[in-house]
């Protein structure tokens, strides 16, 4: 499968500070990539590297198979993108604000636009109050705002930084299916967030971000893959450590994880023992699990002799 986004040993040094260290990103045509880290590790620098923004200190950037920012101009208009928080003009509308952007698009008659920029709001869910000023807009609202101007050129590959920023759970959802199914009609989606919870429920393959470095990248279904354990919820956890013995990987309270990921012969083995069993489940990390694993590998390395942060 073709790369729609590859960076090779992209860096971005401020002075003394390394806010992005050599970083390899393969993201491909058809991807929901997530692209993770917490607050301040990076995203936001990379991924206005990845759009010429910023200029990176080294490395290579490709966006849809050409070099950037050279190829600037060619590529861009099939790109969309929402970064940090989308400033818009306040006193105008959701309509008026959209239309100064389409000005610069691919062109079309008056009413073409008109409805492409109302299907856009429709597809968002501000049709129905897009009228308002902007500055009457809340936060979710300009960040719907926001995705509705990265959508406007029907793009190929849609670029967002924390594009749920201010939502509340129903917005998020609804956000969550809409680029589900962009994505299902064949745009691909680089999602730069610290929600992990949303990005498991969302993105094929992640990449996550600790300090400027990247230190894990992989499928997520690998990522959160069965563990071969299986979980036992019960009130007798000392009575399934006699049952099971040489079985049992750890207790904690009543959860005790016990080798074996058939969870039904593990209940049938206890309960024909008459220990009491409240719930089995197959063992498997979550994202936030492997995210946090990822992490303190990085941090218990040794940094480069005169290595700055």
């Amino acid at each position: 499968m073709s790369a729609v986004l590859h960076t090779s040993g992209l860096a971005k040094r401020y002075g003394r500070v390394v806010a992005v260290d050599g970083i390899d990103l393969d993201v491909r045509a058809g991807d929901v990539y997530g692209f993770l880290g917490a607050n301040g590790s990076g995203k936001t620098t990379t991924v206005r590297m990845l759009l010429g923004l910023v200029t990176p200190t080294r490395g290579e950037v490709e966006l849809l198979g050409e070099r950037m920012p050279r190829a600037a101009r060619r590529v861009l208009p099939r790109v969309g993108a929402l970064i940090e928080g989308p400033a818009f003009h306040g006193h105008l509308s959701g309509p008026a604000n959209l239309s100064l952007l389409d000005a610069a698009g691919p062109g079309g008659t008056r009413r073409t636009r008109r409805r492409r920029i109302a299907d856009v709001l429709d597809q968002v869910g501000l049709g129905g109050v897009a009228r308002r000023p902007v500055r009457a807009y809340s936060l979710g609202m300009r960040q719907r705002l926001g995705l509705g101007a990265a959508l406007l050129r029907r793009p190929e590959l849609l670029v967002l930084d924390e594009p749920t920023n201010g939502l509340d759970p129903q917005g998020i959802t609804e956000i969550r299916g809409l680029l589900l199914d962009l994505n299902r009609t064949g745009t691909t989606v680089f999602l730069s967030s610290h929600l992990l919870a949303e990005v498991e429920q969302l993105c094929t393959r992640v990449g996550v971000l600790d300090r400027g470095r990247l230190v894990l990248r992989d499928e997520l279904a690998g990522l959160t893959a069965p563990t071969g354990a299986t979980v036992v919820d019960t009130p007798a956890p000392e009575r399934v450590r006699a049952v099971l013995d040489g079985r049992v990987l750890s207790v904690d309270g009543g959860r005790v994880l016990v080798r074996g990921e058939d969870p039904a012969e593990v209940n049938a083995r206890l309960v024909a023992a008459g220990v009491p069993v409240f719930g089995l489940a197959v063992d498997r990390p979550s994202l936030e699990q492997v995210v946090l694993a990822a992490a303190r590998t990085s941090a218990d390395r040794v940094d480069a002799p005169g290595r700055r942060r």
